[in-house]
C-alpha cells in the first residue's frame, strides 16, 4: 500500500520543505529507471512553482518556466560543494540524500491529446536512464505510459495563499 503524507503550505519555504522531503523519499527508494515525480493539481495550484524550487535545490541556476507550449524542457544538474554550502535550503536542512541525478526533465502534458505524443519526444529513452529526474505536470493525461513506480504529488487550493500537498509514494508498489 502506498504511503501518504499531507502538508499544508503557505509560502515558498513550505515548498522547499516538500522538495527536501521528496528528495529524501527518492533516496530511500532505489529504482532501475528514471525517477518520475507526477504533479497533479488545478491551474495555479503550485506545480510549476514546486518544480522551480526543486530545480534550485538541485543546483539549477537557469530560469525554470512551465513547458506548456514546448511540452518538455531539459536542465543539467551540476551541484557543487560551493552551491551546497551557500544554499540556504541546505543550511536549514541537513543533507541526507545523495544528489546523483544528471538531468531534470520537466514535462507539461496539459496540451497532449494522446500519451503516444510524448513518445515522439523520446519518452521511452529518457525513462530508461536512472540519472534522469522527470517531473510531469498533468500526469493523468499520460497515465497509461507512466512507470509502475513513481512519486505522486497532488496540489490543492485551500484558499488564495494556502495549498495542501499530498505526497503518495508509489515506489513500493508491486
Amino acid at each position: 500500500m502506498p504511503q501518504l503524507i499531507q502538508k499544508i503550505i503557505k509560502d515558498e519555504k513550505g515548498l522547499e520543505q516538500i522538495a527536501f522531503q521528496v528528495l529524501n523519499i527518492i533516496s530511500e527508494n532505489k529504482i532501475a529507471h528514471a525517477t518520475v515525480l507526477a504533479l497533479q493539481g488545478d491551474l495555479g495550484a503550485g506545480k510549476t512553482t514546486f518544480t522551480k524550487i526543486l530545480a534550485k535545490t538541485l543546483g539549477i541556476t537557469e530560469s525554470v518556466t512551465s513547458p506548456t507550449f514546448v511540452i518538455q524542457k531539459t536542465f543539467d544538474i551540476k551541484p557543487d560543494e560551493t552551491f551546497l554550502k551557500n544554499n540556504s535550503f541546505f543550511t536549514d536542512n541537513p543533507i541526507s540524500f545523495p544528489i546523483n541525478f544528471k538531468k531534470l526533465i520537466h514535462i507539461d502534458s496539459y496540451r497532449l491529446d494522446l500519451s503516444s505524443e510524448l513518445s515522439h519526444l523520446g519518452w521511452h529513452d529518457i525513462l530508461n536512464h536512472s540519472e534522469n529526474l522527470i517531473v510531469v505536470e498533468w500526469p493523468e493525461r499520460i497515465a497509461d505510459i507512466l512507470p509502475e513506480k513513481y512519486l505522486l504529488l497532488k496540489f490543492e487550493h485551500v484558499d488564495e495563499t494556502t495549498r495542501q500537498v499530498e505526497i503518495e509514494n508509489k515506489f513500493n508498489v508491486s
